[in-house]
Formats: C-alpha cells, structure tokens, sequence
C-alpha cells in the first residue's frame, strides 16, 4: 500500500517504504509521556510513528493524527479510530490551528511530523511551519525527520533552538530534528 501511494503521488507521500522501528524510536525519544497532554502526529501514514507513540502515551493523554491521504487515512481510522483518546482527521496540517480550535485544544505538548518537506511545495511549507511554530510557542516541542539536511536551516528558521540525530537503521538513513520555541 505504502509503495502505491507514493508511486500515485510521491510529493505528499515523500517515501516508497514505511518508516523504520529504528527510525520511530528516534522520533519520539525526546517525549516525556507521564507529562503530556496532547501530542498531534502529521502525516501518519500507515502508524510506524503512531504505533509507538500509543504503546507509552498515558490513557489520559490526547493525540490527534493529521492524515491528508484519503487511503492512509481509512487506515489510520480502523486501527484507531476506536480509541477513546485518539482524533483521526483527514485534513492537511496547513490547519493546525482550526483543528486544534474546533477540538477545543489550547495547548500541544509534542507535533511529530512526518511530512517530506524537502518535497512539499514551499508556499505549503511556509503555511504548515508558520501556523506549527504559533500553535507550539514558548512549551511545545516540534519533531520531524528528513532523509537530507537540506531544509535543516529553513526548519530551523521557524523555532528558537533545535538538534539533530542521524539515523542509520532506516531507509533511507534519515535525520531527526527537534525543535523547541516557536512563535506564539
């Protein structure tokens, strides 16, 4: 499935395979899960990311997953669209903040992202980091992954201070950045 979305549109999708479980430890080793209150996933695709992050997320804790790929996003809500803390939105991230608002969410702990930004339009980058770094402020963390550095200083460019982490068991090998202090 994953191979055919991206072949249908490798723009949106950005890889030809899932994630690695190397890759989505990585991705969310940064949250403090007894700490969290809501955590939104961008781009889940099939849940490599999700999968870990609902194995450690506290039953209290509400994580929206933001999927605007009509097949990844019949997945995502059969696997888990039962869960009682968990929104499954088929809507682009560009509209983090109506989202947020029409779930009455006033804060976000954690967005992790796996969105191709290397690949996205730039006008679509700008709208999605843009509206992430207000919606993140001052408490939120933001964590994306890219397989180059290339975007790395324009990623940066929205939030006050960021690392990285190069992961070698995914393919391809891919970065993760975490980004804290954004624009309220």
């Amino acid at each position: 499935m994953f191979l055919f979305e991206y072949i249908k549109n490798p723009r949106s999708v950005g890889a030809v395979l899932p994630s690695s479980k190397y890759l989505a430890a990585a991705m969310i080793n940064a949250i403090d899960f007894e700490n969290t209150n809501c955590i939104v996933e961008y781009g889940p695709g099939t849940g490599a990311f999700t999968e870990k992050i609902l194995a450690r997320v506290h039953p209290s804790t509400i994580v929206i997953l933001i999927e605007q790929n009509p097949t990844f996003y019949k997945e995502l809500q059969q696997l888990y669209g039962h869960k009682p803390n968990v929104v499954v939105i088929n809507d682009s991230a560009e509209r983090i903040k109506d989202i947020l608002f029409e779930h009455s969410i006033t804060k976000i702990d954690y967005i992790v992202s796996g969105l191709p930004f290397a690949s996205l339009p730039k006008a679509v980058s700008d709208e999605i980091l843009t509206r992430t770094s207000e919606v993140v402020g001052n408490h939120g963390t933001f964590i994306t992954f890219q397989y180059s550095l290339l975007k790395e200083k324009y990623l940066h460019s929205f939030f006050q201070e960021g690392t990285r982490k190069k992961v070698l068991c995914n393919f391809p090998p891919a970065y993760v950045l975490t980004y804290k202090g954004g624009n309220e």
